[in-house]
């Protein structure tokens, strides 16, 4: 089964690492990557830029509503994502708590829902 693992945490506490810090804990997410890769567990993954760069929209009665940033505010933000092939949710749970970041934020874990085949 397929997990998405959407990584959280706070800007704040990332902004405030010195550059040497910020590139081990890139440096962790790398070699995290190569592990579950290893063990077939790792179908992709991407980190996201900050949140100030985000845009959200809506689409209301046919019209497209844009707006700068993230559509609530939060004490932690999305910063990237692991999409994993588990067994079930304790195999995804057990993966999941190796992403470096997890220890500064959450890892939130939500199955893939497969939709239905074209008609």
């Amino acid at each position: 089964m397929k997990y998405l693992a959407l990584v959280y945490y706070q800007e704040s506490i990332i902004n405030a690492m010195s550059e040497q810090e910020w590139q081990d804990l890139n440096q962790e997410c790398i070699r995290c990557v190569e592990k579950l890769s290893g063990t077939g567990n790792y179908i992709i993954g991407q980190a996201l830029h900050p949140v100030e760069t985000a845009t959200t929209l809506r689409v209301r009665d046919g019209e497209t509503l844009v707006s700068d940033g993230p559509f609530a505010e939060t004490k932690e933000q999305l910063a990237g994502f692991y999409l994993l092939d588990a067994r079930d949710l304790n195999e995804a749970i057990q993966l999941a708590s190796n992403i470096p970041p997890a220890r500064l934020g959450s890892v939130e874990l939500r199955p893939i829902r497969e939709l239905p085949p074209k008609k």
